[in-house]
């Protein structure tokens, strides 16, 4: 992408940019910084989305191009980045974003087919964290604050994105880093522990780091939650033929399965006390002793383990063992669920096409209402329920995606299922519960000034919930911005 640099504030004096992209990472200092992320082309998904960071920039010009490109330019002292998108419904300048006042402000520019901001055609608009931003058929999602460090502040797009493993790709900087830091961590076959809510990957980076460990053996999945404590160590470290009544031959078990390979233990906060006790000792002696068996055999394998469990939690109740849980987190990585990562949600897309519907993936194209509904949802079972809901709108709709294709959830989100989202008309007297909620509201817009992602996450609700109940109350939520 031509006219990507990085910004000289982001540079500390310390910094040696002969150093690799990891080390200076590591050293560089963290600093929250504001962000244009293009989300997805509706018409375009596999094209995935791409970021821009905004830390240099005082204007932002979009515009419909032949190809996807953005370029970086000084006017005087005014600085100024221009993106192009293949988008037949985009006019050549459709829209421009303006620093001022501290703060940014997306400006329609007299376009054919308008600027839609939230879901509502815009002619100025001040912008807060989260919003979403629809120009033609491309959606972006404006961020304030992206903690970012010097390598991040480039224009990156997905067609440039080289994950050393699949499953590893993001355009969010935090994230991103993680991920690089996994790569060094698997070559240097660290036990890797990975947390995270169902649905948010965890399988994928534990493949990841088998990947990325480089080893000739196997990767061999372990379902802890599925295996009875009576059967563990039978099931885990194998037996003799003749241990037991039914032991007709002798079997492996699944670590030494994984012998020279990577042992995966899923939802490792399932396993009993006394499970955990034996998982140590194979652990520590990095030995098996098979049941029925009089010599131990050694193992040599990547520990890879998962859990949605805060095992640290567990730990100060007495349900896990402490010396395990040091054993498995010799490094952590956290994975965000897809809410908190909603940037990704083009480049998960393309990627769910590509895997889940090959032959399909370049015809799926999404209509603007189903589009929205994907970016408010909340998606509680995260990218497993991302990729189910994919599948079947495709069967349902045959690749042109509408809102209807969607499932109730996804609806409900935009208020298609609540009659309650009507505005109250003027005049007409509130119930008690209303004025309680329209006080709440008005409360958090004053303290979050009008932040609708802050405000939705005081409330624990989406912030499409949020817009839908300032509409109904006649809640200008500009006028809480400074």
């Amino acid at each position: 992408m031509s006219g990507s640099h990085v910004d000289d504030d982001f540079l500390d004096s310390d910094v040696d940019l002969t150093q690799s992209r990891s080390v200076r990472l590591a050293r560089a200092t963290e600093r929250p910084a504001p962000y244009l992320m293009l989300v997805l082309e509706r018409h375009r998904l596999l094209a995935a989305g791409a970021r821009y960071p905004l830390v240099n920039v005082d204007e932002v010009v979009v515009g419909r191009g032949r190809v996807r490109a953005a370029t970086r330019e000084r006017d005087g002292e005014r600085r100024r980045l221009t993106i192009r998108v293949p988008d037949p419904q985009a006019s050549t300048t459709h829209a421009r974003i303006l620093r001022s006042d501290g703060g940014w402000t997306a400006h329609d520019a007299q376009s054919k087919n308008g600027t839609v901001v939230n879901g509502e055609p815009a002619t100025v608009t001040r912008l807060g964290d989260g919003d979403v931003i629809e120009i033609g058929q491309t959606f972006f999602m404006f961020r304030d604050a992206v903690p970012s460090a010097v390598g991040d502040a480039i224009d990156l797009d997905a067609a440039q994105l080289q994950p050393q493993a699949p499953g590893l790709g993001t355009l969010v900087p935090p994230l991103a880093r993680r991920f690089d830091a996994l790569a060094q961590v698997a070559r240097a076959s660290v036990a890797v522990l990975v947390r995270g809510e169902t649905g948010t990957g965890k399988e994928l980076v534990a493949r990841a780091v088998h990947a990325l460990s480089g080893r000739r053996g196997d990767f061999v999945p372990v379902n802890c939650g599925a295996l009875p404590d009576s059967l563990v160590e039978t099931e885990l470290f194998g037996y003799r033929k003749g241990a037991f009544s039914g032991a007709l031959e002798d079997r492996k078990g699944l670590v030494r399965s994984a012998d020279g390979g990577t042992l995966f233990l899923d939802e490792i906060g399932d396993l009993e006390l006394t499970s955990q006790a034996a998982l140590l000792r194979v652990l520590q002696e990095r030995e098996v002793t098979p049941v029925g068996a009089t010599k131990a055999t050694p193992v040599d394998v990547q520990l890879c383990a998962a859990t949605h469990q805060d095992l640290d939690a567990m730990v100060e109740t007495g349900k896990f063992r402490p010396d395990l849980l040091g054993r498995v987190a010799g490094w952590t990585l956290t994975l965000p669920p897809l809410r908190e990562r909603i940037e990704d949600l083009g480049l998960l897309l393309a990627a769910l096409l590509e895997r889940q519907l090959p032959e399909r993936a370049d015809s799926v194209t999404l209509s603007a209402e189903a589009a929205r509904a994907l970016l408010d949802y909340s998606w509680p079972l995260n990218i497993r329920e991302l990729g189910k809901t994919l599948v079947a709108a495709v069967a349902l709709s045959g690749g042109a995606i509408e809102l209807e294709h969607l499932p109730d959830d996804l609806r409900r989100g935009l208020g298609l299922t609540d009659a309650s989202a009507a505005p109250v008309a003027p005049g007409t007297p509130l119930t008690s519960g209303d004025e309680r909620l329209r006080a709440d509201l008005l409360a958090l817009c004053t303290e979050h000034q009008g932040n609708v992602s802050a405000v939705a996450r005081a409330m624990g609700k989406e912030r499409v919930q949020i817009r839908r109940w300032a509409k109904r109350f006649g809640i200008n939520l500009d006028s809480f911005r400074k």
